[in-house]
């Protein structure tokens, strides 16, 4: 049944992108559309952002289910963006105004940035004078008028900048982040084959995010940023620490450079500035390269997939749970969760962070930025001003250990703690083969020169093991470490690896050794560990299964075809879920949910319907463990059956490419938060004379840190996961944007 006003007419809703595009719009264009039709709403799609509302015409479109069919994937935005001078002058709003109430329309979703958010929110704050004013000249009925009082709206950010206030990412931040990292590996590896200097410039006018996380992610050497940027003499106090890399070993050399980069003194700072100084002072090669637009181009990462998705399904329920005393809202992620934020004051708070820093108020603007990006550019001058002197005899002596599954991200983590650890003084031990070979005594002291290019690196150095220690195993691990002189343990891994440190943390009466302090990292692309709502390791997955499900579906374009895409995650349907949001899956089948026969009646039935009604291609993806006896075979071969000579069917074990690959940026700078904070927590134990267990993780709140002893509170023992998953609240979305009309 269609929403309705008191006076029973249909709701119409408009959906436009506008300003630069962003990598994610798509995304968030295809939710928006049919969460709104899922609601009986009627939408319509507004072409050339604010321009074609002023044009009218073609300009604004209905828009139907399979409109917005098959652009999950696409980068850019298919109903395209401007950047319209004349929506900036009351005529123009004037010529909008009459278009959308023609039209009906009388709610918006916008994405774009603080420009079209602001452009929004003026045509709304005039809506009563320009209808007023469309009467008064004759080209609307004071009946027309009044059936529209008032313009809402929501706002969604598409900017790779991840420029705005109050929220942590924005759409297109992600895949921005992508590009620039492939650009930098690409860099580095030819950089150490020459010894040769490199400069890249990466977007963000007023916004160092992008310089700032691909400089850690990427291992730089130095980062320039707007909001932090360098005191007089920096020239000499880089080339310094340009040759301190150098002699420590680096053989690749990369400096990151903000596009509106400048020093304390309002000085711009160019890629070819800082190639000069290489040159002239330290008589070396540099080479300058400049992204420019490809960092806006290309398909969309899985999380500009489906976090997009989550915000256009929420945009859509906030505009229309909107009253026209409400103020509209800009919707963002925080925290793994979409927050709301009032748009006027998203809009201001962004624009004052660029007025801070041409006022040479620095840390109001780091202020504005928020606490994280605060962390983070600490974070990267002690990965750059390494100083490893501080690392004497009696330095606390701390081991590094991986346990549990694979995952992407094991070595950036390993990077992370030996440069960080040895920076703050400690001596660094790796651990070969995870809990066997510290029962078989394979631990030795590890350097900058053993971690050095592992930080994008796929699979894990150290190597890892998924056996839980033994109870007669503990004596040979206890030996082992006090042979060693281990102070603390550093366990970085999956389920298996904190049940071992568990155990080690269980026995410490008996074990004197034990009696350490142990901090458990998590890192499992199955993200299925207690107190953390993301694992290290998971984003790369995801993404590995959305590239593999994308040229799947590639690969039906010219037939009629079902796919069943079985992912790993054991009982934890994470993978399967989110990867389902971000490739466009029809249906997802979770343990958590469990399989029935009903349930595949019902998809059969669906399935010979749409199919018969023209569909080309349906996407199911399967947990490998949602259920024991409804098996991804038995599935392809019972839709094989009830499809007849409607469709075929494939099915695909992804398998083990989940967790092949290098990491991506997220998982490159989760490792290396989470271990940063990992050493804080053992370095407090060490200052208190304490020698506790812990295990950390990513909430909405940032990292925090839980008791060790207390971990079995948190987990389902039976199912191998923790008893709150976040991610359980998506499954709404999913069918809200997959089962259309012949669901």
């Amino acid at each position: 049944m269609s929403e309705q006003t008191n006076s029973e007419r249909p709701v119409r809703l408009g959906i436009l992108t506008s300003g630069g595009d962003a990598q994610g719009m798509n995304a968030a264009v295809r939710a928006a559309v049919r969460t709104a039709l899922s609601r009986g709403v009627e939408v319509y799609t507004i072409h050339e952002g604010f321009q074609g509302m002023i044009d009218g015409g073609d300009g604004i479109t209905r828009a139907d289910w399979d409109d917005v069919g098959s652009i999950l994937h696409k980068g850019g935005t298919v109903i395209g963006t401007f950047r319209s001078m004349e929506f900036k002058e009351r005529a123009g709003r004037l010529k909008a105004a009459r278009n959308l109430v023609e039209r009906g329309i009388d709610r918006l979703v916008v994405i774009g940035g603080d420009g079209s958010l602001s452009g929004a929110d003026a045509i709304r704050h005039e809506w009563s004078s320009l209808l007023d004013e469309l009467v008064a000249n004759g080209e609307l009925t004071r009946e027309q008028a009044d059936r529209h009082p008032s313009l809402m709206i929501a706002g969604l950010v598409g900017s790779i900048d991840n420029d705005l206030v109050g929220t942590d990412m924005t759409i297109g931040a992600d895949t921005a982040l992508h590009r620039i990292l492939e650009a930098i590996d690409a860099l580095s590896s030819t950089s150490a084959s020459h010894q040769r200097r490199f400069v890249v410039e990466v977007m963000g006018r007023h916004c160092g995010y992008l310089t700032l996380m691909a400089s850690i992610a990427g291992g730089c050497d130095y980062a320039l940023i707007p909001e932090s940027p360098p005191e007089p003499g920096w020239q000499d106090r880089m080339a310094e620490a340009l040759r301190l890399g150098r002699e420590a070993g680096r053989r690749d050399s990369i400096v990151v450079v903000a596009e509106g980069a400048q020093d304390s003194e309002g000085n711009p700072i160019s890629a070819e500035d800082v190639a000069a100084v290489i040159r002239d002072r330290m008589n070396e090669d540099a080479r300058v390269t400049i992204l420019g637009h490809v960092q806006r181009g290309g398909r969309p990462s899985a999380y500009d997939r489906w976090a997009s998705t989550w915000l256009g399904h929420e945009a859509v329920n906030s505009v229309l749970a909107a009253t026209p005393t409400d103020e509209p809202q800009v919707l963002g992620i925080r925290g793994n969760r979409v927050s709301e934020v009032p748009l006027v004051k998203a809009v201001a708070d962004t624009r004052e962070v660029p007025k801070l820093i041409e006022a040479k108020d620095f840390e109001g603007a780091m202020a504005m930025r928020g606490g994280s990006f605060r962390q983070m550019v600490h974070l990267f001058r002690e990965l750059r001003d390494l100083d490893r002197s501080r690392v004497t005899e009696g330095s606390k002596r701390i081991a590094v250990v991986h346990a549990g599954g694979l995952a992407p991200g094991m070595n950036s983590a390993v990077w992370a703690a030996v440069r960080l650890g040895l920076h703050r003084g400690h001596t660094m031990l790796g651990v070969r083969n995870g809990f066997d070979g510290l029962r078989d005594g394979e631990i030795d002291e590890i350097g900058l020169g053993d971690v050095e290019g592992l930080l994008g690196e796929g699979g894990a150095w150290l190597g890892t093991r998924r056996d839980v220690p033994k109870v007669e195993h503990l004596y040979s691990i206890s030996r082992t470490l006090e042979q060693h002189r281990v102070d603390a343990l550093l366990v970085i891994g999956g389920f298996n690896a904190y049940e071992g440190a568990w155990l080690m943390d269980s026995e410490r009466t008996r074990y004197p050794a034990f009696d350490m302090p142990i901090v458990c990292v998590p890192a499992s692309i199955d993200n299925n560990l207690p107190g953390s709502e993301l694992s290290i390791g998971a984003d790369t997955a995801l993404n590995a299964i959305t590239e593999s499900i994308d040229r799947i579906k590639q690969s039906g374009t010219a037939t009629k075809r079902c796919f069943v895409v079985e992912t790993m995650g054991r009982n934890c349907g994470y993978l399967a879920l989110v990867a389902g949001m971000a490739g466009g899956a029809e249906r997802t089948y979770l343990h958590e949910e469990g399989i029935t026969l009903a349930d595949l009646h019902r998809d059969v039935a669906w399935m010979q319907q749409s199919f018969a009604s023209g569909r080309r291609i349906f996407l199911a993806v399967r947990s490998e463990d949602a259920n024991d006896h409804y098996t991804t075979d038995f599935l392809a071969r019972l839709f094989e059956e009830e499809g007849g000579k409607l469709f075929d069917v494939r099915q695909s074990v992804l398998g083990h490419i989940q967790q092949g690959g290098n990491p991506t940026p997220f998982d490159r700078l989760l490792a290396t938060r989470l271990v940063s904070r990992a050493i804080d927590q053992i370095a407090i134990e060490f200052e208190a004379g304490t020698r506790e267990g812990w295990y950390l993780g990513l909430d909405g709140a940032g990292i925090n840190v839980s008791p060790l002893a207390r971990m079995h509170d948190e987990v389902d023992l039976v199912n191998r996961r923790p008893k709150k998953q976040w991610w359980l609240q998506l499954r709404p979305i999913v069918r809200a944007v997959a089962q259309g009309p012949d669901a």
